[in-house]
């Protein structure tokens, strides 16, 4: 056992055979099991996929709505115009503009929201935040549909709980699919949902094993690892 780490961690860690590995539906159980903290902790899913991240044609990234959404309230942005704007925020969005909140932003260095959405016709000046907005992920994007006319939708897919995922350098895909304070059910239909479309996101140049791991855990617990050929018959 590692330096440092606290009792009840330890005592979580008994609770799991690290040697075996879980269906599914038994992993999310011992996850939530697990956890001790006093606030609503995120549960995790991390998948482990068979591509080489280096290569263009194998850099997997998607968007996908689960069904009981993340847990948290997500503050989104939109930069829009006119009847776009008027759509944004009969939509929900915490704040909509277009010049003067580039200028908030380029200026004022207000990040204060969790995403962004813009219509296309304003992606040129929205294009002048990236050294801000870049580093944060907060710039929008079409390839994860935050630049858009249809802003409305996508305002309400993102407050009500829509998630991006890219594969990282390692080729793993970290996603938050609920809170603690979830059902196992719930957990499992945002976890199964999440595997499925990482599944379809399969590029055509990956040869070989996909799904090469799959673990549930906690903010402040352990890793429950999942088999992952349960997975891919589960969720395809």
């Amino acid at each position: 056992m590692a330096q440092g780490q606290s009792k009840g961690y330890r005592s979580a860690v008994t609770k799991i055979d690290r040697q075996r590995k879980y269906s599914l539906p038994e992993a999310v159980t011992l996850a939530r099991g697990t956890a001790r903290a006093k606030f609503d902790e995120t549960v995790e899913l991390a998948v482990r996929i068979g591509v080489d991240p280096r290569k263009a044609d194998q850099n997997v990234r998607g968007t996908v709505v689960l069904p009981h959404g993340t847990g948290k309230a997500v503050r989104v942005v939109v930069f829009a115009k006119g009847d776009k704007a008027r759509e944004a925020e009969a939509a929900g969005a915490e704040v909509v503009g277009a010049e003067e909140l580039v200028k908030r932003i380029s200026e004022e260095g207000w990040v204060e929201f969790d995403k962004a959405v813009a219509t296309p016709d304003m992606m040129g000046m929205v294009g002048r935040l990236g050294k801000v907005l870049g580093p944060r992920g907060l710039m929008p994007n079409p390839k994860v549909g935050t630049v858009t006319l249809d802003v409305g939708k996508a305002v309400q897919e993102l407050k009500g709980g829509r998630v991006e995922y890219r594969v990282d350098r390692a080729g793993n895909v970290h996603v938050p699919v609920g809170k603690v304070s979830f059902s196992d059910q719930q957990l499992l239909d945002n976890a199964n949902t999440l595997l499925e479309s990482v599944i379809r996101a399969k590029p055509a140049a990956a040869k070989g094993s996909y799904i090469l791991n799959v673990a549930v855990s906690t903010t402040m617990g352990p890793g429950v690892r999942v088999d992952p050929a349960l997975v891919q018959r589960q969720a395809v």
